[in-house]
């Protein structure tokens, strides 16, 4: 029995450490955090890396700890392409446009206020319930912000279902989402991992 409880209370860890990390990385890519939070992954991925090789007795643990895992080697992957793009001067998924060379003999062009609020991935949104409802508050909030209106969640819930079927279809597996604010606007944009989606507002 002390073995259950140890598994489900690093379980609570886990769910909360990945919540906790997902911010963090996303205050890292928008710019209002200096460096990438390596003491929060290191700590996620101990964790991973304990029940990964340890015996979990029940299969609702084991399902909840293979949920987790997954959800955490997938953020792992977005994370490691947006550092390698920063790092190559490449456009990764959290980079905002780069900004535009401007010459005396052309028109000057204002460059749009762009701070991102949220990015995040999904290849099976129904399956995904804990990101989708964390991209929901998020694009919610900054539209309550801009003055927009909120959306129920079952219309959101069933965009996102549709877009990541709509950008799958053209074989890209994973789907990116961007919440951004540009020039005071909501922006909400959709991107395969291995090229272009649509956009959804």
């Amino acid at each position: 029995m002390a073995e259950q409880t140890d598994i489900q209370r690093d379980l609570t860890a886990l769910a909360a450490g990945l919540k906790q990390l997902e911010a963090e990385y996303n205050m890292f890519f928008s710019g209002r955090a200096p460096r990438p939070p390596w003491e929060t992954r290191n700590r996620v991925a101990a964790l991973v890396k304990k029940w990964d090789r340890g015996y979990i007795q029940t299969a609702a643990d084991r399902f909840q700890f293979d949920t987790l895992q997954r959800r955490f080697q997938t953020f792992v992957d977005l994370w490691d392409r947006g550092l390698r793009s920063r790092e190559e001067g490449r456009a990764g998924p959290f980079a905002a446009p780069p900004p535009k060379v401007l010459k005396k003999d052309r028109e000057k062009e204002k460059e749009p206020d762009q701070q991102i609020v949220h990015v995040t991935s999904f290849a099976d949104p129904m399956r995904e319930m804990d990101k989708l409802h964390t991209l929901y508050d998020s694009l919610m909030d900054a539209r309550r912000d801009a003055g927009d209106e909120v959306v129920p969640f079952h219309r959101f819930a069933a965009l996102v279902k549709d877009q990541v079927t709509k950008v799958q279809a053209t074989g890209v597996p994973e789907v990116a989402f961007r919440v951004a604010m540009v020039d005071g606007k909501v922006n909400f944009t959709v991107r395969g991992m291995k090229g272009e989606g649509g956009e959804g507002d």
